[in-house]
């Protein structure tokens, strides 16, 4: 019998042999891009068009360089990694140039760092000597330099980019594993007995001592409510809204989502047979029409695959179009953080990934879903880790099979839940965005007029900006500490990723609205670009939730009638 987990035929090629003429690729990069006129955004003196970057499915061979260059040596195995110096990481300025590299963003806008370079050619042009001679510095790139950059000239990193090179371990096993793992991989619950409450510091200042002491009572609040035999989820929503404490966030999230049930009876036979039944789909996915010779790279469900991802997509009746555009976007995930960037990271998404798209044949994967993974996966990972800065200097590649096997198998799960809920986002021509963009349009209008008209008179369409806003859930936006106190409350809402997502969109671009009121077109889509949240703590993000929630509770359900007292005046509302 069939497996629910695998189509014995893509549901993609038959929609490629109705379609005529090039299609463009699958998912959200491209699909509403020919609907904008880009025209008035060149930033050079040319008038000329720029040429739109080809989709990531087109096989062309990759444009060569001026410079020679020999082959790349054969990988090595990742356990040459662990007797290395540390790598050195970039500063924050080039992490900053690294996320925006690329002339367009995989949602076809204009990037960043393609209006910078324009203007650093005219520089360079004005730097030239009468007699033609180049400056000092060398524009052309080095051999490593070539093999090391992640830029494209054809928008299509998967054929260019380098051989991946992942960070070396920092620290060792035993400093990192919680000793009591097994129990808490049996049930999340026995995690809450290792709680430890530490004292507040001896020069604590008065307002120090009451925060903490505060603190300390509300995880006890949490205990309680999910060490009772049958949690009451109203309860839990309620007190959930403020934020989660780390030291409950994984469980409660779980507990949210409907992952895990509420009857403490019945939660340990659940765990095992939901990750039992997502490894089988790793296993039947991975492994049809696999070779003896090539087996052991791509069984090892929580351990770490030895071959490339372009070489493990061939031959083994895997998606192609679908595995080779996960295979690209999951190094691109978080990639200033280290976490992400370790083997054992970016294997554990794609098979997440992957199984995914496979199961949902009417979406497919869709880029920007691979943001959505990394919340779950981070949270659920700090559940068996005693190091609070996951972020960095952890390789969960040291952690045994079992524990990265659960943390896989509990992200897959809760986000088929996520996405069960806003799957109009991601099916074909995506119309659950384009609500929510019309939505947004309407609802700044109310909130907003001024910024509205202003937006209109300098022809920028919402659709422009908030496309990835939607799509993304606004993780392009905000670092993932922030989304995942976004999530504490987005998980407490009825409806928080699809409804309660819009009024903080709504709230998120009106408290820019004094800078852009003061913006022409290509300054209000650069600022919208690389907003300046990059220092945003917990304390912004709440402050952002309450005045989304204050305009959910003004608008929603209500035929409330908007009226200004003057062209200029302050928002009136008469229900």
């Amino acid at each position: 019998s069939g497996s629910p987990f695998w189509r014995t035929s893509s549901s993609n090629s038959k929609r490629d042999a109705s379609l005529p003429g090039e299609r463009k690729v699958f998912g959200a990069s491209y699909s509403h891009a020919d609907i904008l006129n880009f025209d008035n955004l060149n930033i050079s003196s040319s008038s000329t068009p720029r040429p739109h970057t080809p989709p990531s499915r087109d096989n062309r061979p990759p444009l060569k360089s001026s410079t020679s260059l020999s082959p790349p040596a054969p990988r090595r195995s990742y356990s040459n990694f662990f007797g290395e110096n540390p790598k050195s990481y970039e500063s924050p300025q080039e992490e900053e140039a690294l996320d925006f590299d690329e002339d367009e963003d995989e949602f076809g806008l204009p990037s960043i760092a393609s209006m910078r370079r324009k203007g650093k050619r005219q520089i360079a042009k004005k730097k030239r000597d009468p007699g033609g001679s180049q400056s000092s510095l060398s524009t052309v790139p080095s051999a490593t330099a070539t093999l090391a950059s992640w830029s494209m000239n054809n928008g299509d990193i998967a054929e260019e980019r380098s051989l991946p090179n992942y960070p070396t371990a920092k620290r060792s096993d035993g400093k990192i594993l919680r000793p009591q793992y097994k129990d808490i991989l049996r049930d999340p619950a026995n995690a809450l007995h290792l709680i430890n409450h530490a004292s507040a510091p001896l020069n604590a200042s008065p307002k120090e001592v009451e925060a903490h002491s505060a603190r300390i009572t509300r995880i006890n609040k949490f205990k309680r409510i999910l060490q009772a035999s049958s949690i009451n989820l109203a309860e839990l929503r309620d007190s959930a809204w403020s934020g989660l404490p780390d030291e409950v966030r994984a469980m409660s999230w779980q507990i949210l989502l409907g992952y895990l049930p509420t009857n403490s009876d019945r939660r340990v036979t659940t765990l095992e047979r939901k990750r039992n039944e997502y490894l089988e789909a790793v296993r039947q996915a991975f492994e049809k029409g696999t070779s003896t010779n090539d087996a052991d790279s791509v069984i090892g469900i929580g351990g770490i695959s030895s071959s490339p991802a372009t070489q493990r997509g061939k031959g083994r009746g895997l998606d192609e179009a679908i595995w080779h555009q996960i295979s690209i976007d999951v190094p691109r995930t978080n990639p200033h953080l280290e976490l992400y960037s370790f083997e054992a990271t970016q294997r554990s998404l794609e098979r997440i990934l992957y199984v995914w798209a496979i199961r949902h044949p009417a979406s497919g994967y869709v880029q920007g879903i691979n943001d959505l993974v990394s919340p779950f996966w981070q949270v659920f990972l700090g559940m068996y880790i005693t190091d609070p800065e996951i972020e960095f200097g952890m390789d969960p590649g040291q952690l045994p099979k079992q524990v990265l096997d659960a943390v896989e198998a509990d992200t897959f799960w809760c986000l088929t839940k996520l996405l069960d809920g806003i799957q109009d986002n991601y099916i074909h021509a995506q119309p659950g965005i384009q609500r929510q963009v019309a939505s947004l349009r309407d609802l700044t209008t109310r909130i907003d007029g001024n910024l509205a008209k202003h937006l209109e008179s300098e022809g920028v369409e919402f659709i422009q900006f908030s496309f990835r806003w939607m799509n993304c859930l606004l993780m392009r936006e905000i670092s993932v500490r922030n989304t995942i106190r976004m999530w504490d409350t987005y998980l407490a809402e009825d409806q928080g990723f699809s409804h309660f997502h819009l009024y903080v969109c709504a709230a998120f671009l009106v408290k820019w609205s004094d800078q852009l009121l003061k913006m022409d077109f290509q300054e209000i889509m650069m600022f919208l670009q690389a907003l300046p949240t990059r220092n945003w703590n917990e304390k912004d993000i709440e402050l952002l939730l309450s005045e989304a929630f204050i305009w959910q509770s003004l608008f929603r359900n209500s035929k409330a009638h908007i009226q200004k007292s003057s062209q200029n005046g302050p928002l009136s509302v008469t229900l």
